[in-house]
């Protein structure tokens, strides 16, 4: 798990840490969907709270993070769910021999981000397309640039939400579950339940996958 941030900033998480308690639920929805004897939660704890450009901060410490998951478990594959900047941070490490996949939530994605080295990992991108915080337009940008680089991609538009993903937060969750199976399986990304009328939305409407679906 690796939640948001900031663009820039050079101090460290504050002990409330709110970004990192919006991914906790994620945590326990995963630890309660999936089966508990073979599936490890574990989340990134940042130095810093941005990005802090070229520095990259949040990258560096997931890649330490999951050196240090490899030595403890090893041949363990990974799916590394992020949020924001931490969805950025989860894409850029992906490159590492232990990650099987990325479940990105409501990203950062800037123009130009790298993609080759996600050739042959699966991804999943969902993204409220009236975020004002991060752009869903440059989410599905990337996620295309992914696909065309060998990635196996799923995208799906969230209807609500926004970029706390608060509102229909049951939706996101449950989401972000069946993704990471999916990731974890080579299953299909299956969004049948994701449309239920718990969530406020009876008739499903927004839900969308592109045409770079998982396999």
């Amino acid at each position: 798990m690796l939640h948001g941030g900031r663009a820039d900033g050079l101090t460290a998480p504050s002990r409330l840490n709110l970004p990192d308690r919006r991914m906790r639920p994620f945590g326990r929805a995963v630890r309660r969907q999936l089966p508990g004897d073979v599936v490890l939660i574990g989340s990134v704890r940042y130095r810093f709270r941005g990005w802090n450009g070229r520095a990259a901060h949040p990258v560096e410490d997931a890649r330490r993070a999951l050196d240090t998951l490899a030595g403890l478990v090893p041949d363990a594959p990974v799916v590394l769910v992020g949020h924001s900047m931490g969805g950025r941070a989860a894409l850029a490490a992906a490159a590492h021999p232990a990650v099987a996949g990325v479940v990105a939530l409501a990203p950062w994605c800037p123009p130009g981000e790298p993609v080759a080295h996600l050739s042959g990992r699966s991804l999943v991108l969902l993204h409220d397309e009236r975020d004002t915080v991060t752009s869903a337009a440059l989410t599905w940008e990337f996620a295309r640039r992914a696909a065309a680089a060998g990635a196996r991609v799923g995208t799906v538009a969230m209807p609500y939400g926004g970029h706390t993903m608060l509102r229909g937060a049951r939706a996101w969750h449950r989401l972000a579950v069946d993704a990471t199976a999916a990731v974890l399986t080579g299953a299909p990304l299956c969004l049948a339940g994701a449309a239920a009328g718990d969530d406020g939305d009876p008739a499903g409407r927004g839900f969308r996958q592109d045409p770079h679906r998982l396999p």
